[in-house]
């Protein structure tokens, strides 16, 4: 059964890595809010560029137009992808993270502290009330000996008296029950 000074180590602890893990989620989450407002901002910097893109293409030849967009989108979407493949794994390690933090978060809420300092406030109980019984019963037990060898001092005593007005020797009480 833990003590009062574990479970307070325990429940120490539980709240050091709360407090620890917290501020790695909350770094986490920012890291993916400011990748996200990024993404944001290179696709509005992409659309100002299409839209320059329009423009020029207007004043050029169609076949110039369409090979020029070409180019220019083929190196955007490589770029694009690659950044987006980027984005895409630093939030799988985010979430792989965040979900190792949520196991030991479940790990550590197992040793729910409420639960223990209850149980180990019944169990103080029931054995308090044990002891009191325990100490209750010692004391019956105890004069009941104490009335026991009184009264084996009495019918000694009458045993004794007996033989003495019949005229024979005292028996002693241990070896009346073999003669019988």
């Amino acid at each position: 059964m833990l003590t009062a000074s574990k479970l307070e180590k325990i429940m120490q602890l539980e709240s050091d890595l709360r407090a620890e893990y917290q501020q790695e989620i909350d770094a986490r989450n920012a890291e993916i809010d400011r990748l996200t407002s990024r993404e944001s901002a290179l696709q509005a910097t992409i659309d100002k560029q299409l839209e320059t893109i329009t423009e020029l293409t207007g004043k050029a030849t169609d076949s110039q137009k369409a090979e020029q967009r070409s180019r220019e989108l083929h190196n955007r979407c490589d770029k694009l992808l690659a950044e987006i493949t980027e984005l895409k794994q630093c939030v799988k390690n985010l979430q792989k993270d965040l979900s190792a933090v949520r196991e030991e978060n479940k790990a550590l809420t197992q040793f729910d502290p409420a639960r223990m300092k209850k149980n180990l406030d019944a169990g103080k109980k029931k054995l308090a009330e044990k002891t009191a019984a325990a100490d209750t019963l010692q004391k019956t037990l105890s004069e009941t000996k104490k009335e026991n060898a009184e009264l084996q001092r009495k019918v000694a005593a009458l045993e004794a008296r007996v033989a003495e007005s019949e005229g024979t020797e005292p028996v002693d009480p241990r070896e009346e029950p073999a003669a019988a």
